[in-house]
C-alpha cells in the first residue's frame, strides 16, 4: 500500500474523481462490482482444493459433481460482473472526460489573446484532446482497478496464510523483492512518461504550425530543411518511448524469475511434505494457483501504475489550463442594450509585456455616429487601440468608456455583441458561405443574409459560386479570393448591425478593382454608427469626422483631413509619399 500512495498525488488524484460526482451511482457501482470480483476470484482456487481433497481423493463422484457446478456457478458469476465492471468503467470515464472536454474548451475560448501569443495551438489541441483522452483510462484501467487487485491480492495472502501459514512464508519469499522492484519501475515510468507527453506536444505543435504555413515553408524552399527539423522532433518522440519500453523490458523478465522463485518454493515445501506423509494434494495445487492469481494482480498493478501515471500527467497538464487566470477580469457584470456610440480614451497606457509600452497616455473622443480614423507607421499602437475596446487585452493604466460607462463594469460578451470587427486577416471557416456569415447563429435568417449581401454589394458573386449561400469554401476560405473573403467579412459584420464599427486594415491587401466594391461596403457599413478604421491607404480615411496620427504610442496630429493637410505635418508627409505620382 505504501508504494501506491508514493505513486499517486492524491490532491490531484481526488480532484480528478471529483469529475465523478455527478454519475455518484455509477461510480459506485462499478466500485463494488470491482470489489466483488476481488473477493469471488480467489474462491475458486479454495473450491479446488476441497474439490480434489474431500471428493476426488475419496472418489465421492455426487459430491464432485456439486463442487463441478458450483466452479462452473462461480465462473458464470465472474464473467457477468467482469463484463458489466468493464462496461460500467469504460462509459463513466468517457462521460467524464467528455464533461472535461467541454469545460476545458469553454475556457480556452475565454482566454485572453495574450494566452494564445504565448501558447503553441498545437500544446491546446493536445490538451483538450489527447491528454483528456488518457484521462478516460484512470476510470476504466487505472485507480479502480488498482483498488480491487490490492483487495485481491490481500484476500489471496489471507486465503494462503488461512491453509498453511509456513507454507504461505516460503512462497511469498520473493514479495519484498517484488515490491521494491515494482517502486522502481514506477518511479522509472513515471519519468519517461512525462517526457512522452512532453514530445507528444511538441509533435503537434510542430506539425500544426507547419501545415497551416506551408504556403512560407515552399515559397522560401525549406521543405527540406523542415523535413530535418521534424526528423529531430520525432526522434526525441520515438527515445521517449523506447526509455519507457526499457523499463518494461527489465520488470517484467523480474517479475516472472520472482514468480518462478515462489513456485520454487512451493514446490520444494510440497516434497519436503509428500516424503514426510503430510502434505495434501489439493493443498499444494491451490497454493500453485493462488501464486499465479497473487503475481498477475502484481505484474499487472505496475501497468495499471503505467495508466495511472499516464493519466495524472494528463491531467496535471489539462488542470494547468483550466486554472490558469488569464480570462478577462469581470469587474462589474452590467449590461446594455441601447448603445449610442460614445467612446472615449483617457491617459490609457497599455504594454503587452511589463512595462514595454505600445500606448503612452492615449486620449480620444469619438462621438455616436462620427468615424475615427488611425494612421501612422507600423508599431505605431493603432492595432492595440481596438484590442483594448473589444477587451481582447487589459489596458495598465487610464479609462475606457463606452456611453460614459467604464467597460470593465460592461459584461465582456454584452461589449462584443455591440462592437464589429473587420480584420486584414479574414479567417474562414471550412464551412459554407451561410455559416461564416452568421458563425452558425440560428436567429439569423438565410433573408437576412442575402439582403445584408446585396447591401454589401456582394450577393453576385456569392451567386456565381456553387450552390451560392451553401458553398463549402474549404479551410481559411482557400477557394475564395481576397477580395471575396473581405466581403464575407463586412457581410458577417452588416448582420450583426453593431453599434460600432471597427475596420482594421480592411482594404491592404485587396486589388483595385476590388478596392471600389470594398469601398461601397464601407461607406455602407458606417452609415449612422460609431466607427473607428485603421488604413495605410489614406483614400479609404479621408471622409473620416476626425483623423487621429500616432506615433510610438501617442497621438501627434489630430483633425479633419483638410486640417491636417493644411498643418503641413506628419499627416501632409504620409499624404505626399503615397500620393507623390
Amino acid at each position: 500500500m505504501s508504494v501506491v500512495g508514493k505513486a499517486l498525488d492524491l490532491p490531484l488524484l481526488w480532484r480528478i474523481l471529483s469529475y465523478s460526482r455527478p454519475y455518484r451511482l455509477r461510480f459506485n457501482l462499478t466500485l463494488s462490482l470491482t470489489l466483488a470480483l476481488a473477493i469471488i476470484g480467489p474462491l475458486r482456487p479454495y473450491v479446488v482444493k476441497v474439490t480434489v481433497d474431500d471428493y476426488i481423493m475419496k472418489f465421492d463422484y455426487e459430491g464432485l459433481l456439486n463442487m463441478t457446478l458450483l466452479m462452473v456457478a462461480l465462473i458464470v458469476i465472474e464473467a457477468i460482473f467482469q463484463f458489466v465492471q468493464v462496461y460500467s468503467a469504460n462509459w463513466l470515464g468517457q462521460t467524464i472526460i467528455k464533461d472535461l472536454r467541454l469545460k476545458t474548451y469553454s475556457k480556452i475560448i475565454r482566454f485572453k489573446l495574450k494566452y494564445f501569443d504565448n501558447t503553441p495551438i498545437g500544446t491546446l489541441v493536445t490538451r483538450t484532446v489527447s491528454d483528456i483522452e488518457t484521462i478516460a483510462e484512470i476510470f476504466s484501467s487505472g485507480i479502480l482497478i488498482i483498488i480491487g487487485d490490492l483487495l485481491k491480492i490481500i484476500v489471496v495472502i489471507g486465503c494462503m496464510i488461512y491453509l498453511d501459514w509456513q507454507l504461505t512464508i516460503a512462497s511469498l519469499i520473493s514479495l519484498p523483492l517484488l515490491i521494491v522492484a515494482t517502486n522502481i519501475f514506477k518511479n522509472a515510468i513515471k519519468s519517461s512518461f512525462q517526457d512522452v507527453r512532453t514530445q507528444i506536444s511538441n509533435l503537434n505543435s510542430f506539425v500544426q504550425e507547419h501545415v497551416t504555413g506551408m504556403n512560407i515553408v515552399q515559397i522560401f524552399n525549406r521543405e527540406e530543411e523542415e523535413a530535418k527539423k521534424f526528423k529531430e522532433i520525432n526522434a526525441q518522440h520515438r527515445d521517449a518511448n523506447i526509455r519507457s519500453i526499457w523499463a518494461y523490458s527489465i520488470f517484467f523478465p523480474v517479475v516472472e524469475l520472482l514468480s518462478a522463485l515462489s513456485l520454487a518454493m512451493v514446490v520444494w515445501w510440497w516434497t519436503s511434505g509428500v516424503l514426510e506423509g503430510e502434505m495434501e494434494f489439493g493443498k499444494i495445487l491451490t497454493f500453485i494457483l493462488y501464486i499465479h492469481m497473487l503475481f498477475r494482480p502484481i505484474r499487472q498493478l505496475a501497468d495499471r501504475f503505467n495508466t495511472l501515471q499516464m493519466g495524472m500527467v494528463s491531467s496535471e497538464r489539462v488542470f494547468r489550463v483550466l486554472d490558469d487566470e488569464s480570462q478577462i477580469t469581470q469587474i462589474g457584470n452590467e449590461k446594455i442594450t441601447d448603445v449610442k456610440g460614445d467612446i472615449s480614451f483617457k491617459d490609457v497606457w497599455f504594454a503587452y509585456n511589463d512595462e514595454d509600452w505600445v500606448l503612452k497616455g492615449l486620449s480620444l473622443d469619438v462621438k455616436s455616429g462620427e468615424s475615427l480614423a488611425l494612421v501612422g507607421a507600423t508599431g505605431a499602437g493603432k492595432t492595440s487601440v481596438i484590442n483594448l475596446l473589444s477587451r481582447f487585452y487589459e489596458y495598465s493604466k487610464g479609462s475606457i468608456a463606452l456611453d460614459g460607462q467604464d467597460i470593465r463594469n460592461i459584461n465582456t460578451s454584452d461589449l462584443r455583441n455591440h462592437v464589429g470587427v473587420v480584420l486584414q486577416d479574414v479567417f474562414l471557416f471550412s464551412d459554407t458561405v451561410h455559416n461564416n456569415i452568421t458563425i452558425n447563429n440560428k436567429e439569423i435568417t438565410r433573408e437576412q443574409v442575402i439582403e445584408a449581401a446585396k447591401a454589401v454589394g456582394a450577393h453576385e458573386f456569392i451567386m456565381k459560386l456553387p450552390n451560392d449561400y451553401d458553398y463549402n469554401v474549404r479551410e481559411r476560405g482557400a477557394m475564395l479570393s481576397a477580395g471575396q473573403r473581405q466581403l464575407i467579412s463586412f457581410i458577417r459584420a452588416y448582420v450583426y448591425n453593431p453599434a460600432i464599427l471597427i475596420l482594421d486594415e480592411a482594404t491592404s491587401s485587396i486589388d483595385t478593382e476590388s478596392e471600389e466594391i470594398i469601398q461601397h461596403a464601407i461607406s455602407k457599413l458606417t452609415e449612422n454608427r460609431t466607427s473607428i478604421i485603421i488604413a495605410h491607404r489614406l483614400a479609404t480615411i479621408q471622409r473620416a469626422t476626425t483623423i487621429l496620427v500616432m506615433d510610438a504610442g501617442k497621438v501627434v496630429e489630430h483633425g479633419s483631413h483638410t486640417e491636417l493637410l493644411a498643418k503641413n505635418g506628419f499627416y501632409k508627409n504620409l499624404f505626399d509619399l503615397q500620393f507623390a505620382e
